[in-house]
Formats: structure tokens, sequence, C-alpha cells
């Protein structure tokens, strides 16, 4: 792995991969719904989506062209905390595709056709959501737990915010929030690292892009809730959560193991006790979102409503109970191995690794190597994971969200 940083602020951190044709490259810039105003709703979304409507010199049309030519792929997401505009292709069309990420970057036009046509596109995938209840249940969660704060809000904004944005309102808060000292360029596959930088500081060198107003950090305060949405369906769903560690948080990987124990797989807690010996779930596992300074670890079960108690009381009984009776020492070994095995066999996929990269730079400031990964993982123990489970996972402090 190579790290450069450009004299604007701008990061470009980069790994060279043998015997191997691909390069995935990634755009990643400290933005998303976490950034934004009560008003601003949606924003970070809506720009995502414009950068993809035409450049100056590029129509929609001839980006999809060029891409398509190539046999690659191109596309961007955003999330709470971030933004990635990020294409994948053989190494011989690598600086096409990286012109174009570029172009798209620096040179969109936000015309106004282009913003009316994508209001209504964005008020289709707002309503999708809501219709899709295993979506749904998440996003009501988060909603309520963060209420009151950015981190509550979706990252698509709804249909009020959508309407009242315009060209000014995405040039501005572009200018605002996407400069060069809060963007990582994240690179992998079959380069040349000094080639690389010099390619990449031809386009991003001369950025210079700079706001004096400091980017807020965001106090963001778990609040233990309840919330329900009635939907005429005949599954019901379910998320059980807790507060759980930052990104930041010395707790980060035994937090992965501990998850991974829980509800990470068909051999875990969860998936044995309320789906294989109780049958009372057709669907349940477990994630953890972690963000800059608070985290949420999430449980979820799609089931037959008669079972609504049974389920919820089950799920809780295995999380609030597990520091007091877990001592399965080969659990936690075979997730040890789970973990390890799923981050080495993600280093041989460009865009794994490129993602990896680019997230971790920018919310943490640093790459751990593999060897050091690896290691952490390694040397958990089990007093660790329940030390951690006892403190998360106290009855009374949980919430839940309920959709059917």
């Amino acid at each position: 792995m190579e790290t450069v940083k450009f004299e604007n602020g701008l990061i470009l951190v980069m790994e060279k991969f043998f015997n191997i044709r691909s390069v995935s490259a990634g755009i990643y810039v400290k933005n998303g719904s976490l950034n934004e105003s009560e008003e601003e709703n949606g924003i970070s979304h809506f720009i995502e989506h414009l950068l993809f409507k035409g450049t100056t010199s590029r129509s929609a049309k001839d980006i999809a062209v060029e891409m398509d030519r190539a046999g690659g792929q191109l596309n961007a997401y955003t999330t709470k905390e971030y933004t990635c505009y990020y294409a994948k292709v053989l190494d011989s069309y690598f600086e096409n595709a990286f012109d174009v990420l570029a172009d798209m970057y620096f040179n969109s036009k936000f015309d106004d056709n282009d913003i009316i046509r994508e209001k209504s596109v964005i008020d289709e995938e707002i309503d999708m959501y809501e219709d899709t209840p295993d979506d749904l249940v998440h996003e009501n969660l988060q909603n309520a737990v963060w209420r009151g704060t950015s981190l509550g809000r979706p990252v698509l904004g709804t249909h009020k915010t959508i309407a009242g944005f315009n060209s000014d309102s995405f040039k501005n808060y572009m200018k605002k929030h996407y400069r060069p000292d809060n963007t990582v360029i994240s690179i992998a596959g079959n380069i040349d690292y000094d080639k690389t930088a010099e390619f990449v500081k031809k386009y991003f060198g001369g950025y210079q892009r700079k706001n004096d107003t400091a980017l807020p950090e965001n106090d963001n305060i778990y609040i233990p809730s309840f919330v329900t949405c009635k939907k005429e369906i005949e599954q019901q769903h379910i998320c059980v959560a807790f507060k759980s560690v930052s990104q930041h948080s010395e707790d980060n990987y035994t937090m992965a193991l501990l998850n991974t124990i829980l509800g990470g797989s068909m051999s875990s807690v969860l998936f044995q006790r309320i789906r294989e010996e109780m049958g009372l779930a057709y669907s349940i596992y477990s994630y953890n979102s972690i963000y800059a300074n608070s985290g949420l670890f999430t449980v979820y079960a799609g089931f037959n409503r008669e079972n609504l108690e049974n389920v919820k009381n089950g799920i809780l009984n295995e999380l609030c109970g597990f520091a007091e009776k877990f001592n399965d020492e080969t659990a936690v070994k075979d997730a040890k191995q789970q973990l390890i095995n799923n981050f080495l066999l993600g280093l041989e996929n460009t865009s794994t690794v490129m993602g990896s990269l680019g997230r971790t730079m920018l919310i943490k400031g640093r790459v751990n190597s593999r060897e050091e990964t690896v290691s952490k993982i390694e040397n958990i123990d089990i007093s660790a994971i329940k030390e951690l489970a006892g403190r998360l996972f106290i009855k009374g402090i949980e919430s839940i969200s309920i959709v059917g």
C-alpha cells in the first residue's frame, strides 16, 4: 500500500495488484446526510445523481457510452457520512475512466431540466423504500434512535426537501462541502505507484477549493425508542437495537467478533436459537453500524405476525443474557477464522480493497496493514467479548422498530 498527501490536503491511497488486469478507482468525499441541515436533507444524495447527468464536455449518454465501450462499471452511492464515485475497468482503460470521474466531479452542469426530471426519480426512490417493509423497518429505527439530529434523517431526504432544491442549492452546497481537505482518492489494481500518483496529481493537484468555515462535528445521542408502522402485509418485520461503538473505538474488532457470533452467519447464536431451534423466523441476522462518534448494533427478523412477542423476547433474552451465559471457546475460534478468512478473501478483489482503503482513510485517517488487522482479531479473547456484550446489552435501553 502507498499513500500520498498533496499540498492541498487531498489524500491518495493505492494498492498494487500483481497478475490481474482490473483497476478500481474511487473518489471519497467526507460528506453525507450527517452534514446536512434539516432544510438540506437529501441534497448530498441528489448531487450524487446529478453528477451523472452530463458535464460541460460530455452528455449523460456520452458518459454511459464511454464506460460501456470499456466494458467497465461506473457508479456512486451516498451514506450518512460520505459519498463515493467509483469506476472499475481493465488497466488499459484506467486513464479514460479516471478522466470521466474527474470530469463529472469538477464540471457537472446542474442543468435545470435535469434537476426537474431527477426530482421525480428521487421521489420514486423514496416511495420505493417506503413500500419495502424490510427496508422501512431499519430506516424507522435510525430515525427514532437518533431523532433530532442529522444522523436520524434519511439519506434520500423527503418529498418536501427534494422539492425545494435548485441549481444554486447544489452549487453552493458543493462549494462548502466538496473540498480537497475532506477528499480521499482510492485506487487498487494493476498500477504503478509513481505513474498513478502523477496522473492523479494532474487532475487533483491544483484543486484549491477552500472554505474557512470548519465542518461541524456532530454529537449524536442515542435515545432508546419504540416505533411501529402499520402495513397490510402478511409478514412482520422487527429490528431490536442497542447503542454500539464508534469508528474510533478500541473495541471495534471485538464488536465485529461479537456480531459474527451473535448473528453473522447460519451457525450464529441467534440463527440457531430463533430459527433452527424455536422455528420462529424465516430470516434473522445482526449487523453493526459504526459512525465517527457513535454506533448501533441491530438484529433484524422477519416472521409470521403471531410470533411477534416470542421473537422479540427471544432476541432480547439472547442478547441480554449473552455476557453471563456464553462460554463457547470453539465458537470464538470459529468466528475469528470466519472474520479473518472473509477479510483475506476480500483482498483478492480490487473493488473491495479500493472501498476499504477509501472509507478507512477518510474516516480514521490511517489504514491498518493486513498483518495488523489479523493480529488484532486473533488477540481478542472470550472475556473481552463478554465484557463488551455486558456493557452494551442492558435490558431497558434497547430500541425496537416494527413494521407489519
